[in-house]
């Protein structure tokens, strides 16, 4: 995919956030192709190479990822939100605002021993 808008008006950094994005789309197209591989292959040696495969593509999306929440505060509000979360996924965004049934704390899993720090 290109650019939607001429790429030469675009500054700097939004042309690289254009590519980041990029590299993630073809990252997880990676991780698709390599997870269904692994998935229908007979030989257990393949298996294990083709999901290492995924796996190591799974590292770049992750740090694709990073990059773009590191630039995009809505991504980063929306990851805080969303990961690392204990309700089901179509809750969450209910469970964060306090608008569902669930309160925010039961949101984010529990860390710690709950004492307070030390």
């Amino acid at each position: 995919m290109g650019y939607f808008e001429p790429a030469g008006e675009l500054p700097a950094q939004d042309r690289d956030i254009s590519r980041a994005l990029a590299s993630l789309r073809e990252e997880v197209e990676a991780i698709d192709y390599y997870h269904q591989r692994a998935a229908l292959a007979s030989d257990p040696e393949l298996v294990a190479l083709v999901l290492h495969n995924r796996d190591e593509e799974i590292e770049h999306a992750a740090m694709c990822i990073e990059w773009l929440r590191r630039r995009l505060p809505a991504l980063d509000d929306a990851l805080k939100t969303y990961l690392f979360t204990t309700v089901p996924v179509t809750e969450v965004e209910e469970a964060a605002t306090g608008e569902g049934a669930s309160s925010p704390a039961a949101a984010r899993p529990r860390s710690g021993l709950g004492i307070g720090k030390l």
